[in-house]
């Protein structure tokens, strides 16, 4: 499944706050698991995002130990992330919205 632009930053903001902190590899392991189609985000993909949403301040990257002992950078969903957040939903909701009334029903 190939991503809209823009969609990856209301995917993993919503991620993190239904998953809590995450480290780039749980992340994208977690997405794939719960799409319903394969869904497979590569490190080219992901990394960049995460490093733009850390710039922006809407996400807080903090290293700590993973379960296997490597050490990772944990990301978690910052104040300012969850108001980007509720804008970002409220557009996707509204494109969607615009999307729907264009295509044709189904009988």
């Amino acid at each position: 499944m190939a991503l809209l632009q823009g969609t990856l930053d209301l995917i993993v903001l919503r991620a993190l706050t239904a998953m809590g902190p995450q480290h780039a590899y749980g992340l994208a392991a977690r997405l794939e698991q719960v799409a319903d189609q394969p869904f497979t985000l590569n490190q080219g993909t992901l990394y960049p995002a995460l490093v733009r949403l850390e710039q922006k301040g809407w996400i807080k990257g903090t290293w700590r130990t993973t379960e296997s002992h490597r050490e990772a950078k944990y990301y978690a969903i910052s104040r300012a992330g969850e108001r980007a957040l509720g804008r970002e939903t409220e557009r996707w909701r509204r494109l969607v919205g615009l999307i729907d009334k264009l295509l044709p029903r189904e009988s």
